[in-house]
């Protein structure tokens, strides 16, 4: 009994925190949204609506405006997966007769029945299974169904074939309707837990100017207010009326001291769209296609150009700033190289961790305790000029560093490899100035192991946080020339390396 309990109220939780995570942005007035509603709309995409500006707001995946979200939430206490089948079965909707899919269906004819500016979100904590055949059809990027792959066969003897079949008979419906209804479905997997949401919130909440929780408090007052709401019949509000409740209920704080966030994107975060929040974006996303870049030219030639040109723009005239970094980590790196320790620029950064998500060289006093870094050289071709530096402080990487080396680059000699004295993992960065420590540490080692060869080329292969990856970049001059690469972490190719970025840019013009 006591468990059932916990687990209804963490369902709870978890959709209380989704709900002001979208109805905080109400108080930006820069933010696209305009209405946000709870538990009223189509059933079973209830749980949250959220209403856009279509002068302002983002465009979905076939080019028009974003017009409306439904969204629903379903919680699990422990991981799973699911597959389009689940979406026929009334029980994985806890439901008797009818649907997902079904109820996604009546509410796309209502709602959205020429199939544009509006999406049906599922949006949940199990994720969608890498086996099934819908995940080659869900888009990394939006979480939407992508058309041209779950139609890119004719007949019903294919995996996207499978998967039309089994919904168009469920639903009984057309082809044409069946395709009108998958251009509104979206899925999304919520990788925060409910503390990683609600630390999300308490920077949210400092940003528009909501009280804020301190973290030693177990009460979190959000998440029981927006039912206390309910019962008294306010489903849905726009900025005004929720300006007003938060108001009324003393949640309204001096926001004069809100920082400034601006934010570079080359992918999508699942329920986290920077625009949402962000006083300017640089969208970099359409250079790549999921996770890979369309040009491996473009890294020189066209990303690290706009990147530098943004980056300069927005640092202009203001000696702090924070930045959001949803982006490869070439990107990470190339934006420390930009706002570099010469730049003047004292630089937050958003850091997506179970821990401090906001990082800088200064937030918190040095403690001895934290892991230092551990290196060993590994010889590989000794009469060669250039180092390949494996950073591993999430999980070790030197044996795919190794392998690709021998593979494609002869030109290397050695490799650095490093990593934290407690062990890579995902908690070997305490903070900021831990960061920022070790790529000091980082940087001199580099530089023994270089030596006099000032011509030759420093390799970097890194698996850290993006906080870590920036401040390494900020020392990329102490390094000499560098070539920074990307790993196919997901395995979409060939789980392996690709170089990207080389600084410095040859016959780049600096900046101011």
């Amino acid at each position: 009994m006591t468990q059932a309990v916990t687990v209804r109220r963490d369902g709870d939780t978890f959709q209380a925190r989704l709900f002001w995570r979208q109805a905080a942005r109400l108080l930006d007035p820069e933010s696209p949204i305009i209405k946000v509603g709870f538990e009223n709309g189509p059933k079973s995409f209830d749980d949250i609506w959220v209403e856009y500006d279509p002068t302002r707001s983002a465009f979905d995946p076939y080019g028009g405006a974003r017009r409306r979200d439904h969204i629903q939430c379903k919680w699990h206490v422990t991981p799973d997966n699911y597959g389009y089948s689940n979406l026929i079965d009334p029980e994985f909707i806890n439901a008797n007769a009818r649907s997902l899919l079904q109820r996604a269906l009546e509410a796309q004819r209502i709602y959205a029945p020429d199939g544009n500016g509006v999406r049906f979100k599922l949006l949940t904590n199990w994720r969608l299974d890498r086996a099934d055949a819908l995940r080659e059809m869900v888009s990394n990027r939006s979480g939407a169904i992508r058309i041209d792959r779950l139609y890119g066969t004719a007949t019903d003897n294919s995996k996207a074939g499978a998967i039309r079949k089994t919904w168009r008979e469920h639903l009984d419906v057309t082809e044409d309707e069946l395709r009108m209804l998958a251009r509104t479905l979206a899925f999304s997997e919520a990788t925060d837990n409910l503390e990683d949401l609600r630390e999300y919130l308490d920077t949210l909440f400092a940003f528009v100017g909501l009280r804020r929780v301190p973290a030693n408090e177990s009460a979190f007052l959000y998440d029981d207010l927006i039912y206390q709401w309910m019962a008294q019949g306010r489903l849905e509000f726009d900025k005004e009326s929720f300006r007003t409740a938060c108001a009324r209920e003393g949640l309204l704080v001096d926001g004069t001291e809100r920082p400034l966030v601006y934010g570079v994107k080359s992918f999508e975060h699942a329920i986290d769209r920077l625009e949402d929040r962000c006083v300017s974006v640089l969208n970099l996303v359409p250079a790549f296609d999921e996770r890979f870049i369309r040009s491996n030219a473009d890294w020189n030639n066209v990303l690290y150009p706009q990147l530098k040109a943004f980056l300069l723009t927005v640092a202009y005239g203001q000696s702090a700033l924070r930045l959001a970094l949803d982006a490869h980590a070439t990107l990470a790196f190339a934006a420390g190289s930009v706002l570099n320790v010469k730049s003047g620029r004292r630089v937050e950064l958003e850091q997506r961790t179970a821990n401090k998500r906001i990082w800088s060289a200064e937030d918190l006093p040095p403690d001895p305790t934290w892991p230092s870094l551990k290196s060993r050289v590994v010889e590989i071709a000794p009469d060669q000029p250039d180092l390949a530096v494996a950073i591993g402080l999430t999980h070790d990487i030197l044996r795919d560093v190794q392998r690709y080396i021998e593979r494609a680059v002869p030109s290397i000699g050695c490799i650095l490899a490093v990593g934290p004295s407690s062990g890579p993992g995902w908690q070997s960065v305490a903070c900021g100035r831990h960061a920022s420590e070790l790529v000091m540490a980082l940087t001199a080692l580099i530089r023994a192991e270089r030596g006099e060869a000032a011509s030759s080329t420093a390799h970097l292969f890194v698996a850290a946080p993006n906080a870590f990856t920036f401040f390494l970049g900020q020392r990329q001059s102490a390094m000499g020339r560098v070539c920074f690469y990307e790993f196919d972490f997901e395995g979409g190719r060939d789980r392996s390396y690709i170089p990207a970025l080389t600084l410095p840019v040859a016959n780049l013009k600096s900046g101011a």
